[in-house]
């Protein structure tokens, strides 16, 4: 009887460790050992970024808000302190596009979280 060694199975796995380390320099793309290698962290560092990337944007979202409101005299957490109050349910993405793209609605609603404050 012949021996089984599970020839098309491997060539398949490697083809497919191959194929995503397409674009990678020089040996890790062509050899299957680093290629394997390289993926293999690749992979980590996806799984990691796409958590740190919701992490950044609020950064960014919660940086340009700032930057609005103390256009007018407030402070940020002064301005969702007002709106909590308010009980304006608009989160951070919202409020930073409007803080660049729709001024008029933005000092709307800070002039409600001003009102809210008391002053």
């Amino acid at each position: 009887m012949s021996r089984a060694v599970n020839g098309t199975v491997s060539r398949r796995r490697r083809k497919k460790v191959l194929e995503m380390a397409k674009g990678f320099r020089s040996v890790r793309s062509k050899v299957f050992r680093k290629a394997r290698e390289s993926v293999e962290k690749g992979l980590c560092y996806a799984y990691r970024d796409r958590r740190a990337r919701k992490r950044d944007f609020r950064r960014l979202w919660i940086a340009r808000i700032n930057a609005a409101v103390r256009n007018e005299g407030m402070t940020y957490s002064q301005f969702m302190h007002g709106l909590k109050k308010a009980s304006v349910e608009l989160d951070r993405k919202v409020l930073s596009d409007m803080a660049i793209h729709n001024e008029q609605s933005f000092k709307a609603l800070m002039d409600t979280a001003r009102a809210q404050l008391g002053g």
